[in-house]
């Protein structure tokens, strides 16, 4: 197993730098293990499947998972606004750091991940190898 830290800045887009640092380090099968920080953009896919959020306000991130893989990430995250109030769902492109991100991030040398349609869901669901 292997294990990566990294920072983003302000303004940059957060699926976005996910998806190129997995790339940029050749990580396989890869999990998110932490993550802290805030958003001035979040764009969201709710449990619906069907609609995208797009708000603007300040949130702190209060939780952010998923696994990476070369060909496909699957992340979920969940903000808290600034009366509290959580809100969460697929991390979609567009999602903009306000101050930072600390992210922690794992991966096993072991395994594969790929990302291969399902018939019985009609996703991309995980194949691991």
């Amino acid at each position: 197993m292997q294990s990566f830290a990294l920072r983003l800045h302000p303004n940059q887009d957060l699926k976005q730098e996910l998806i190129h640092f997995t790339k940029e380090n050749n990580i396989k099968a890869g999990a998110i293990l932490t993550c802290v920080g805030s958003l001035k953009k979040a764009i969201i896919r709710t449990a619906n499947e069907k609609r995208i959020l797009s708000l603007e306000q300040n949130f702190e991130i209060v939780s952010l998972i998923g696994t990476l893989s070369l060909d496909g990430v699957h992340i979920h995250i969940s903000l808290a606004t600034e009366e509290g109030h959580v809100i969460g769902g697929h991390l979609k492109e567009g999602c903009i750091i306000k101050t930072t991100a600390e992210i922690v991030i794992i991966s096993f040398e072991k395994f594969s991940f790929s990302r291969e349609f399902d018939t019985h869901t009609g996703y991309k669901e995980l194949n691991i190898v």
